[in-house]
């Protein structure tokens, strides 16, 4: 049976057990989580395994980066299940605080991020969520004080945005992507997928398809509008509803009017029942 990670709750205990960690001057690697973990988390640790002598798994479901209408109270919490995938990766250390810990009494301090987090994709529908994103990121790497981090690409406008925040602010942490993990129909592996009925769970792969034709027109040569509005009549026929579907620039998150305009990514949300869906595929 695997040995259980080292948990921690509070900032001065998780501050010496990273100290003893880096004791050989091992390099570390922080993993981010809510919790809820799926195969793609475990590639997100087996990443941070190969890219660091020790991993820590942070879990905490932030309660800032959730408006007062999502689902901050039903949102998935497998603690015994979280802890048994985190020691058959051999995780060195699990930092599990509650809101306490992370939002004291009187605490009341935010970062603010702008560039990435201002585009007008999740920030359009959600704009209390990058805030929240920002202040819990930047205080996980001011507490675990890691030498690299590594975050999903599924969720890719918050990728940008926590680079750009690491970047700007010498935090010294740097931050990988990892690509997207799926379900073999294609649907991108997520903690909100058990939201959705066995029906929504037969077509949420469409919004991986509709991707897929719009990527594939593009590349062949079809103009933006046409094979932007062929993906957005694949997911409307599947029932979704569209939040935005949309061509970017892959590192600015800026609209694109050309192909030719670098390096892009097709992003897309969507609701299908209950469930809000987001995923992207590079183009």
């Amino acid at each position: 049976m695997p040995r259980t990670p080292q948990i921690v709750r509070t900032v001065p205990a998780l501050r010496r057990a990273v100290d003893h960690l880096r004791s050989r001057k091992a390099t570390v690697a922080l993993v981010p989580t809510m919790g809820a973990l799926h195969d793609g988390h475990v590639a997100l640790v087996r990443l941070a395994k190969r890219r660091a002598d020790k991993v820590v798994v942070s879990i905490f479901v932030n309660p800032t980066q959730f408006a007062p209408t999502e689902d901050f109270g039903a949102y998935p919490r497998t603690w015994k299940e979280d802890v048994a995938k985190l020691a058959a990766e051999k995780t060195d250390l699990i930092w599990h605080p509650d809101a306490k810990a992370m939002y004291p009494d009187g605490f009341s301090t935010r970062v603010v991020p702008e560039g990435p987090a201002t585009v007008g994709l999740e920030d359009r529908f959600r704009p209390h969520f990058f805030g929240g994103v920002a202040t819990v990121v930047a205080k996980l790497f001011t507490q675990v004080r890691p030498d690299v981090a590594i975050f999903g690409e599924k969720d890719f406008q918050q990728l940008r945005v926590v680079t750009r925040m690491a970047d700007d602010l010498d935090l010294g942490v740097r931050v990988v992507g990892s690509k997207t993990v799926r379900e073999r129909d294609g649907l991108a592996m997520s903690s909100r997928n058990v939201y959705l009925s066995a029906e929504e769970r037969r077509i949420a792969p469409e919004l991986h398809r509709a991707m897929k034709e719009s990527a594939r027109l593009l590349r062949g040569g079809t103009d933006i509008e046409t094979a932007m509005a062929a993906g957005s009549e694949i997911i409307a026929a599947a029932g979704f509803a569209l939040d935005y579907f949309e061509l970017r620039h892959s590192e600015t998150l800026a609209p694109v009017t050309s192909i030719k305009d670098g390096p892009l990514r097709i992003v897309v949300a969507a609701r299908l029942g209950k469930t809000r869906l987001i995923d992207n595929i590079g183009v």
